[in-house]
């Protein structure tokens, strides 16, 4: 019995400090601690309120992998609070100070609008496509080149994969571009340009994100591999200051390469990670911009779970 009672008085303690000092994930994980609740029955009381949320986003909530934002995740938040016994806005206000720090802590960006805002939307794109979260493919490599164009914007990319099946059939590949705030990827152009032809495509139009279906001239079974590029006009927002590539699972070798119009040259680059959305930025490092090609570029000869990205300042 002293057992049990000391171990609720650290989990007691803990929640009390993260719900002072976040972040928010850390106070969401210490207070489901601190009340004994599985997810799952935490979801259930969710739906109680009349808020549907899935386990799987409140474990990505939890781990710092995801941040509510979109106003049915923040309705759920305020129900958190009621279920979890805490105190009103103490989850919603460390939510808003994550933002306001995001906001003053780096440059307003080609953003993801981080992964989190726009990670229910990529999930709904997705499922419309049928789509698995790895599709029965291991990515062995992947080489993406970026165009920066004369009017500072991200005018197109291009991407090369070289990827293995891990299960028979697999006869497609669904591609995820997301535009620099105020993107319309409705005007967005995707091109199949080799061993692949375009299939349907779906975009949302609020966070610029969209998802095309690739489809192979084959069916993969097991351990085979295959090469397939695609390309995708954008031009469609204003200035951009980054490009952000997530990875949901470790993998092969990933490239970047960015190339600027020779009319509009940024002053510098550099080159970042994060473990996830929600995490800071680590790892930033100087890149040299090479005047004769216009171009930076990074390597990870094997990616991890997490996000890599170049940024640029104009001025």
């Amino acid at each position: 019995m002293r057992h049990a009672t000391q171990h609720a008085d650290v989990a007691t303690a803990e929640l009390d400090t993260a719900l002072r000092g976040g972040p928010f994930h850390v106070a969401l994980r210490a207070a489901i601690a601190a009340r004994g609740l599985p997810l799952q029955r935490v979801q259930h009381h969710l739906s109680r309120h009349g808020v549907k949320v899935g386990v799987t986003s409140l474990s990505y909530w939890q781990q710092g992998a995801r941040r509510p934002q979109r106003p049915e995740s923040l309705r759920a938040v305020r129900a958190l609070e009621e279920i979890l016994q805490l105190p009103d806005e103490s989850l919603i206000r460390l939510l808003a100070e994550a933002d306001e720090r995001s906001v003053t802590g780096r440059p307003a960006a080609r953003s993801y609008r981080s992964l989190i805002e726009a990670s229910d939307v990529l999930e709904r794109l997705q499922a419309e496509l049928g789509w698995s979260l790895d599709g029965g493919l291991h990515t062995l490599g992947h080489h993406e080149r970026v165009r920066i164009g004369g009017r500072r914007e991200l005018a197109s990319r291009e991407s090369h994969h070289i990827v293995r099946a891990h299960r028979d059939g697999v006869d497609r590949f669904v591609a995820v571009h997301h535009g620099d705030p105020g993107a319309a990827p409705q005007r967005m152009t995707v091109r199949a340009l080799e061993n692949c032809r375009t299939g349907r495509v779906r975009w949302d139009e609020e966070t610029g994100v969209l998802v095309a279906e690739l489809l192979f001239d084959t069916r993969l079974r097991t351990g085979e591999t295959f090469l397939f590029r695609y390309g995708v006009e954008d031009g469609t927002a204003g200035p951009s200051r980054e490009y952000v590539r997530g990875f949901g699972f470790a993998g092969g070798q990933y490239a970047l390469q960015v190339r600027f119009d020779a009319a509009v040259l940024p002053v510098r680059c550099h080159r970042f990670t994060q473990h996830s959305p929600a995490a800071p930025r680590s790892g930033r490092q100087q890149l040299p911009l090479s005047g004769l090609h216009r171009c930076v570029h990074l390597v990870e000869p094997r990616v991890r779970p997490g996000i890599v990205g170049i940024g640029w300042d104009w001025e």
